[in-house]
């Protein structure tokens, strides 16, 4: 029943931009509540943007002004829009809803993630 489906990863140069989507199915979620997480080789997962309860955005300090989370409700596709990347942006991003995660111990539903490889 639940389904996360990340795409639209790649190499880019450092500077450069690309455009994530997430297809998320389930009753457990709603699009207005989904995130974006990235998780870099030996480091932690980290949130870095997510759509609030106030039908606001949050964002990592690293990603402030560079990364900007959307949505389509008629397609129930979220987007994470990653412009002047930096090789620091190197991670594979996955979609989720902070909500369940937050709320229920046992959920541990990821998709397949996105490889995102900023160079220079």
């Amino acid at each position: 029943q639940v389904q996360l489906v990340e795409s639209g990863g790649g190499l880019v140069q450092a500077g450069g931009s690309l455009r994530l989507s997430c297809a998320a199915s389930g009753s457990i979620f709603s699009i207005d509540a989904m995130g974006w997480y990235r998780q870099a080789p030996g480091k932690q997962r980290e949130l870095v943007a997510t759509f609030t309860s106030v039908a606001s955005t949050d964002y990592a300090d690293s990603v402030k002004g560079r990364f900007t989370i959307s949505r389509d409700n008629a397609k129930n596709t979220v987007y994470l829009q990653m412009n002047r990347l930096k090789p620091e942006d190197t991670a594979v991003y996955y979609c989720n809803s902070p909500r369940a995660i937050a709320a229920i111990p046992e959920y541990d539903y990821w998709g397949q993630g996105t490889q995102v490889t900023v160079s220079s």
